[in-house]
């Protein structure tokens, strides 16, 4: 019997510490709209995605840092990263941002996902520039 209940205690431990890393690995997605609504967590990391801003994009003395806004075409949000950009990292083309927001509203980025060709956009944030675009119709539609 003591076997068993050693047993199942490791077993019980060893459970709640690939849980416990789960939990602090687990990114959510959300768009510059959700950003702007403080739906998005300010303590941890998540994503952010959408279309890189034209004109946007502004690179410091450096080198390394770059500035630029992702947008899903009703909010937008200020973006930093420091490192070096993907190649296919362009205004006006969808990207995914992984990072933190700032207390200054501007989300620190640590890495930066570019779409591969002509045809791709994450579905996030496919979806994201959807949502915001039926939103902004809508609004407008109420406004007249």
């Amino acid at each position: 019997m003591a076997f068993i209940a050693a047993g199942l205690a490791v077993l019980a431990v060893a459970a709640a510490l690939v849980l416990n890393a789960f939990q602090s690995n687990l990114v959510f997605f959300f768009s510059p709209t959700q950003v702007v609504a403080k739906e998005a967590p300010l303590e941890r990391a998540f994503r952010i995605g959408g279309m890189v801003e034209k004109g946007s994009v502004k690179r410091q003395g450096d080198g390394l840092t770059v500035r630029f806004n992702v947008t899903d075409t009703a909010q937008t949000i200020p973006v930093v990263f420091t490192g070096i950009l993907p190649d296919l990292f362009k205004e006006g083309k969808g990207v995914v941002a992984q990072g933190k927001l700032g207390q200054d509203g501007v989300f620190h980025a640590t890495d930066v996902l570019a779409k591969h060709d002509e045809n791709y956009m994450p579905p996030e944030a496919g979806h994201a520039i959807e949502q915001a675009q039926k939103a902004q119709k809508s609004v407008a539609a109420q406004s007249k």
